[in-house]
């Protein structure tokens, strides 16, 4: 009866720390993505004031449609 409570809950902590890796992975690419995201949206905010180089703002572009 004991072995069995010890291997049951052996086979439970063995799955728990496989979810614990897996949600550990999913949390890393989701960082890495909220990084990526803040970049590109600093990258768009400093052209939309002009930048650097002077371009035109993004305001400024009017579409095709129009």
């Amino acid at each position: 009866m004991t072995e069995d409570r010890i291997t049951n809950l052996e086979i439970k902590l063995s799955f728990t720390e496989d979810l614990i890796e897996n949600l550990n992975q999913i949390v890393y690419k989701q960082q890495q993505q909220i990084e990526f995201l803040y970049r590109e949206l600093k990258s768009i905010k400093e052209q939309a004031s002009g930048g650097d180089d002077g371009s035109a703002s993004l305001t400024d572009d009017i579409p095709p449609h129009y």
